[in-house]
């Protein structure tokens, strides 16, 4: 068996064995095939894709090239959640402590935020002191004394992964079906838990820009989670504007505990309740996902959940005054110094709102990061007083942004506000869910 020959074979449109996939990852990952062979069967597979069987392979591969948690000492069903990303994405830290608050064992490992899209972890430390950084001791002993712990990724998960998505990524072969489910399953599957729930979104925000695309994608990943014997399902959600009001690491974390209040924005409520029912259900606590969306939305009404939420940001060392006071969050200085509003030049309708401008941004106010060395503004970020559909006159306040450069925010404005679209007439509401798949 050799490199060159596997090549070949994906070349000619053939379907690799098991054996095979694993010569080749293995080799790779180890140093013994050069990038320029694995650029070669990356390229193979981008035009001729790859078999259910075979995408399975690979995630296996990648899966097993580094560590793998046992959560099985962990008593309970353990129920992850994944997004593929998007702009005002704060669903985990609303779904996190909802689920655990009813039950279920929440043993989540997130990813920082890099581009246009947020990331959990980042968001997490604008509680003063939140530790990321658990070990493996303190995390299992965490999820079993509070049923949630919450750590950045380790660079010991799926290095197989790590490895080829940066070759994937300045060689043009990111954009496959099969190379990107892999890539997210073989994460998700080395975290050990026993179901995940998938939000796939799509739009301008998002990697999927077409509810197609997104669909394609969730079946990929649901195939490789029933394969894996995991439970396995998928939300498709929009993301052609932002989702919720708040872009930004401390204000997303303010919306959150909004939620968690019972008083968020309708959009991030409805997403996180379905979610939060969909793990409910999952770890065998509701008889359907309707039930679970009903324990969910009383654990809310309760105060339970945002009591779990509280337990969880004291036991992972996190300040859970800001919990009670989120005005202590890390939104010190630029938020409290530098506020640019962004003014409706007409008067009618919000008729559309760029997803992916609004995240770009606030990245470049300071919010999210360019390179993965980047250090962030956790205050920076852009409060959205204006979204689809919502009626707008001239001169009304469409958003707010904060930030430390008062240059950056001048030009950040213009952009924001060509964002913006606008309507004589009320523009016809779209859905936010648009379907559940693998129930």
């Amino acid at each position: 068996m050799n490199a060159l020959d596997i090549i070949l074979k994906k070349r000619s449109g053939e379907e690799l064995s098991a054996d095979e996939i694993r010569y080749f990852i293995n080799g790779y990952t180890a140093g013994e095939i050069p990038d320029y062979q694995a650029s070669a069967l990356l390229m193979a597979v981008y035009f001729n894709g790859m078999t259910k069987r075979e995408t399975f392979d690979l995630t296996e591969v990648m899966r097993t090239s580094g560590d793998v948690m046992d959560l099985s000492r962990i008593s309970g069903v353990k129920v992850d959640k994944h997004s593929t990303g998007g702009v005002g994405d704060k669903v985990s830290l609303c779904v996190a402590p909802v689920a655990a608050a009813c039950g279920v064992k929440v043993a989540k490992m997130s990813g920082r935020g890099l581009g246009h899209t947020g990331g959990t972890i980042d968001k997490l430390e604008s509680f003063p002191g939140f530790n990321v950084s658990l070990s493996e001791e303190q995390f299992f002993n965490q999820v079993e004394d509070h049923g949630i712990a919450i750590m950045a990724q380790t660079g010991d998960v799926a290095p197989a992964d790590k490895k080829l998505y940066a070759l994937r990524d300045v060689t043009g072969t990111v954009e496959n079906m099969s190379l990107i489910a892999s890539s997210i399953m073989s994460k998700k599957l080395a975290a050990g838990s026993d179901a995940i729930v998938l939000d796939v979104k799509c739009g301008s925000g998002a990697f999927m820009k077409t509810e197609e695309d997104a669909r394609s994608l969730a079946s990929e990943m649901i195939e490789i989670g029933k394969r894996a014997g995991r439970k396995t399902v998928a939300v498709i959600s929009d993301m052609e504007q932002p989702l919720g009001r708040a872009v930004g690491n401390a204000l997303e974390v303010k919306e959150a505990i909004d939620v968690l209040n019972g008083k968020g924005p309708a959009d991030i409520t409805e997403l996180s309740l379905t979610i939060s029912g969909l793990m409910i259900w999952l770890a065998d606590i509701a008889s359907s996902p309707e039930e679970g969306r009903s324990i969910a939305a009383e654990a809310i009404l309760s105060g339970a959940a945002l009591d779990k939420l509280k337990e969880f940001v004291k036991a992972q060392g996190g300040d859970e005054t800001c919990v009670d006071d989120p005005e202590k969050l890390d939104n010190g200085g630029s938020a409290k110094e530098l506020c640019m509003e962004v003014k409706s030049p007409v008067n009618g309708y919000v008729m559309s709102l760029d997803a992916l401008k609004i995240g770009t941004v606030s990245q470049h106010i300071g919010a999210g990061r360019l390179k993965k060395d980047d250090v962030i503004d956790l205050s920076a970020g852009i409060i959205l007083e204006k979204k689809c559909g919502e009626r707008v006159e001239n001169g009304d306040v469409l958003a707010r942004l904060y930030g430390r450069d008062r240059g950056r925010l001048d030009e950040a404005s213009r952009e924001v506000l060509g964002a913006y679209g606008f309507s004589s007439e009320e523009p016809e509401e779209k859905a936010l869910i648009k379907d559940v798949l693998g129930l």
